[in-house]
């Protein structure tokens, strides 16, 4: 009772604060140029090599430099001297307490008004709306913030797919390899070899970075940069579609529909699936929203092939001849809150009404389960609630409004972060 007591004093503290921040631009873009993957998980990373002056200023710091040199050193000896310990090569790849402190304190010395690690936060950091959970007044504290989310999304990343921990969902996000196998820790020694080479002229961070990276794409857990960007990919109709839109005509922005993935590895989509695409098509068709957005990954069973929106999408053109310009795909989310967080987060990033409702179209338990208990898991698991509740409309329609805070970065869900 008294932890409870003291997480929502800290919550109504983080709540009061967070008002009084900056709010993320609806206008702003995100920057890519390192792949989708790296983008989605380590955005911040992504920027100290994107940003114009920003890499060239942090390269030349002999301090950074001095802390990338020992790290490629420590993995360069994990190669020679860590054998078939698969912890050696683990703790070598990831950052030490001590070297996030070490980064921590020379960007706070670096920061300085106006300079470019400043235009950093004021210009992406903030208006991106990816780390508002480490969002501060003192914006010396946001970067520091920033830095040190990154840092553990890449530990956590490198614990689950090289190292074998328990990701936050055992049954479909574990790692595809046997730690204990007598070749894993060959496999280790290839990756730390190739991350310090083809990071040799980077940033501080880069080999852990590519270490992580490497580990999720040796266990075929790429999946949170598949399809993108999907406004030039399976969103594209719909997303040139949006620009005409009058939406004065529409009481919904869209018609939610969250995946439910078969567990036989070879049917493609669920029953449950077919039948929640005909709900929505029936509202579709009775024009209450110009959009169907069908949400869910690659995720039952483990490792399936098949992808839930992508399947979803199928059928609703081919089955129920709804045209491709009325349906959006979302096809990273693992878990009901992430159905309704990439949905919020899509609309605010393709510029659809953020303060007009939709609709969740679903069985009735699922239902049930969105207006109910939902927002508290949401609390939990992501540290926000991407959403707010609207009216009841049937068993199994449901109102809810996009909430901004939806952006928010999943410092530790690799594969829809």
């Amino acid at each position: 009772m008294k932890r409870c007591i003291i997480i929502l004093f800290f919550l109504l503290i983080s709540v009061s604060t967070f008002a009084q921040l900056q709010s993320p631009d609806p206008r702003y873009r995100l920057v890519t140029g390192v792949g989708a993957v790296a983008q989605k998980n380590y955005y911040f990373l992504t920027l100290l090599g994107q940003t114009s002056g920003l890499k060239q200023l942090l390269a030349a710091d002999k301090q950074l430099c001095t802390i990338r040199l020992e790290k490629q050193k420590a993995m360069e000896d994990a190669v020679k001297n860590c054998g078939k310990d698969v912890a050696c090569y683990i703790n070598a790849a990831k950052f030490s307490d001590e070297e996030v402190k070490a980064v921590s304190a020379r960007l706070a010395e670096l920061y300085q008004k106006d300079n470019a690690l400043a235009n950093l936060v004021t210009k992406h950091l903030i208006p991106s709306g990816c780390y508002q959970l480490g969002q501060n007044t003192d914006l010396q504290k946001t970067l520091i913030n920033a830095w040190e989310q990154d840092a553990r999304a890449i530990n956590h990343t490198i614990d689950v797919y090289a190292g074998g921990a328990k990701p936050n969902y055992v049954k479909i996000d574990s790692i595809s390899f046997n730690v204990r196998d007598k070749r894993y820790p060959e496999l280790l020694a290839l990756n730390e070899q190739l991350s310090v080479k083809e990071a040799r002229d980077s940033l501080f961070f880069s080999s852990s970075m590519l270490f992580a990276l490497h580990s999720l794409e040796i266990n075929e857990r790429n999946q949170a940069g598949e399809y993108e960007p999907m406004t030039e990919t399976v969103n594209k109709a719909a997303y040139e579609h949006s620009k005409k839109i009058k939406w004065d005509q529409y009481q919904y922005t869209l018609i939610l529909v969250p995946g439910e993935g078969p567990e036989e590895p070879e049917v493609a989509l669920s029953a449950g699936g077919m039948l929640r695409c005909r709900l929505a098509a029936m509202q579709y068709r009775n024009g209450v929203a110009p959009f169907i957005m069908v949400s869910g990954g690659c995720v039952h069973p483990f490792k399936t092939k098949y992808n839930e929106a992508v399947e979803m999408k199928k059928f609703l053109m081919e089955n129920l001849q709804i045209p491709e310009r009325a349906i959006l795909m979302e096809p990273h989310a693992r878990h009901t809150t992430t159905n309704l967080r990439n949905c919020a987060r899509l609309i605010f990033r393709y510029g659809l009404p953020m303060d007009k409702p939709c609709i969740s179209s679903t069985a009735k338990s699922q239902s049930d389960y969105i207006t109910g208990v939902l927002q508290e898991r949401c609390s939990q698991e992501l540290g926000y609630v991407p959403f707010k509740n609207g009216k009841r409309l049937s068993d199994t329609e449901a109102e809810f409004y996009p909430l901004a805070s939806a952006l928010q970065i999943d410092f530790d869900e690799p594969m829809d972060p």
